[in-house]
């Protein structure tokens, strides 16, 4: 389960909107993908269609999709929002990681 702050559903609503996907039907996709100066690094794209191996949950009014092997790496994982003087953009607080870098956009277990 992947769960969403209120701040980031903000912010997730407003860029759906402006992307022209509808946030009653359309997803959010979380996955992880290598690279990164950890190893691992995080992937948020908006996607109108599910594939048959994607997990799927709802939180906050948010539909997230998460392939099979990402799942893995993001059972317990908060998606926050982050506005403030460290820079903008979304923060994964994964329990899952053991070390991550400077930015907090990549991880490793």
């Amino acid at each position: 389960m992947i769960t969403v702050s209120d701040t980031a559903r903000k912010k997730v609503v407003e860029l759906m909107t402006d992307d022209g996907f509808d946030v009653t039907t359309d997803f959010v996709r979380v996955g992880v993908k290598s690279g990164g100066c950890s190893g691992l690094s995080y992937d948020l794209t908006f996607d109108k269609s599910q594939n048959e191996a994607d997990k799927i949950f709802e939180d906050n009014g948010i539909k997230i999709i998460v392939d099979k092997k990402s799942f893995l790496y993001l059972v317990g994982t908060t998606l926050e929002y982050s506005g403030g003087l460290n820079g903008k953009g979304f923060v994964f607080n994964n329990p899952n990681a053991q070390r991550t870098c400077g930015c907090g956009e990549s991880f490793s277990l």
